[in-house]
């Protein structure tokens, strides 16, 4: 393809993004697909001869769209956002277009200098400790991963690098902590027997007395508690674990404090919100993902380290073929994660930050805030149907429940509740258990999503409720 044909297909092909954009409600949400039918539509060997772009756009339009979930739609409720933004789209197709490695200075001076630099902006936006330094992670799995590796090295003064496993090393997670919380432990060589899931109050958050409870049973049992890994906003139900405490305990026994703060992270901004984030000086690394609720596009995950040199020996790694004139001037990024090569990813986070700004990005969440307020005042406003966790942000959890239906036929009737709102491809809603409860998950953070598009949902759930009891 010459520059010519690039710049053709490139202008169809940002006519088609505007367009799926601004019609992305004419799609169902979820995909309407069986496992197998996009394979089937695909030649099983590749092509002998190049084909014309314009042929495999029209199989993207045909074959791939039906495929795929919108996750950019109104409708979507399901899990947390991943929400894009214009300018977001733009400062990724600069990216590629650029086709930069960005994995130490002298590859991409100006990569890693912008990434310092908007780590920086977003510390101060969100209020963070001034001594905190940022590093740009593809996910907030990697950045735990991270944490639980740093929090080994120290733990056993850096000799688990150099001599491999040997000490019955352990880390504390709440019941509700995410999965990656349990993956990371296993990677990092703790071993699953070795992950302790501590019991959680009646607002789903940690309680510090177990905690405690815990490392003085595993100090006695000469077990060496090494890193707890809090939550500030569980994908479950949204609970906020008690930093404050949390952070005295972790002090006191000398244990590292991750904080996994993926989704809620970007309340921090609202002064309104900032109770919830008590306790963060006492925190060694903390996280949260931009790629959900801060418009940039997937993957762009925000990784804090309050003593950058423990995560720098922990990863660093210095062959000679990498080498550069300027290494002790500057931050090679490499060292700072697990990955040798890296994205650009500074760039549309940059893009996001100087177009909306503090003023509109908090304009933003509020918004998703009250939309939040607004569906939990629907559900506490019916007798039907009862709120199943506390509601700080925009996250509302849950069920149908009006008397009549016990016990797990009242689980299957939810279920059931679910696949039919889902089936109409409106809106999307996945489900979580709370209390060995069957509870739906109403995730409002998509960008275009109205308080319209809110009231559209409580009327689909009404609407199914009436279907399934009529059966």
């Amino acid at each position: 393809m010459n520059t010519d044909e690039f710049r053709k297909n490139g202008y169809a092909f940002v006519d088609w993004a505007a367009d799926y954009l601004e019609e992305i409600e004419k799609y169902p949400v979820k995909a309407r697909v069986k496992p197998g039918d996009i394979k089937s539509q695909i030649p099983g060997s590749p092509p002998e001869k190049g084909e014309k772009m314009e042929e495999i756009f029209g199989d993207f339009k045909e074959i791939i769209i039906p495929g795929m979930t919108h996750w950019q739609h109104p409708g979507w409720f399901a899990y947390f956002p991943a929400n894009n933004s214009p300018e977001s789209i733009l400062a990724e197709l600069l990216t590629a277009g650029m086709g930069a490695q960005c994995m130490v200075w002298a590859t991409s001076p100006a990569a890693t200098e912008l990434e310092e630099v908007v780590t920086e902006w977003l510390k101060q936006m969100l209020h963070l400790p001034e001594d905190w330094a940022g590093v740009i992670q593809d996910t907030a799995s990697t950045a735990t991963l991270c944490a639980l590796l740093t929090a080994r090295e120290w733990k056993s003064n850096f000799q688990v690098n150099e001599k491999g496993m040997e000490g019955k090393f352990v880390i504390y997670v709440s019941q509700e902590a995410h999965s990656s919380a349990e993956k990371g432990g296993k990677i990092a060589g703790f071993g699953r027997g070795n992950i302790r899931y501590i019991e959680t109050d009646e607002k789903f958050a940690m309680k510090p007395e177990e905690l405690e409870r815990a490392i003085i049973e595993d100090q006695e049992k000469g077990m060496r508690p090494t890193a707890v890994v809090a939550t500030l906003g569980t994908t479950s139900s949204g609970a906020f674990d008690p930093l404050d405490e949390l952070g005295r305990i972790c002090k006191k026994h000398s244990v590292w404090l991750h904080v996994d703060a993926a989704y809620a992270g970007p309340a921090a901004m609202l002064e309104e919100k900032r109770h919830l984030f008590r306790g963060l000086e006492n925190v060694d690394s903390f996280v949260f993902n931009p790629h959900k609720w801060l418009l940039t596009n997937f993957d762009c995950s925000v990784y804090y380290v309050k003593n950058p040199e423990l995560l720098t020996r922990t990863m660093s790694i210095d062959p000679e073929y990498l080498k550069t004139a300027h290494d002790q001037e500057v931050k090679n990024f490499r060292d700072w994660g697990v990955p040798l090569g890296r994205r650009f990813r500074a760039l549309k986070l940059w893009f996001v930050l100087r177009s909306y700004g503090t003023e509109g990005l908090q304009e933003f969440l509020r918004e998703h805030i009250r939309l939040g307020e607004f569906f939990k005042n629907l559900v506490l406003e019916d007798p039907d149907f009862e709120l199943m966790a506390p509601a700080e942000l925009g996250l509302v959890c849950f069920r149908y429940n009006s008397g009549d239906i016990k016990g797990e036929n009242l689980d299957n009737f939810n279920r059931q509740l679910m696949e039919g709102i889902n089936s109409r491809g409106e809106v999307f809603l996945t489900h979580t258990v709370l209390g060995e409860k069957f509870v739906l998950r109403m995730a409002i953070g998509q960008r275009t999503t109205r308080e319209e598009h809110v009231r559209k949902a409580w009327e689909i759930i009404k609407e199914e409720t009436r279907n399934l009891k009529d059966k």
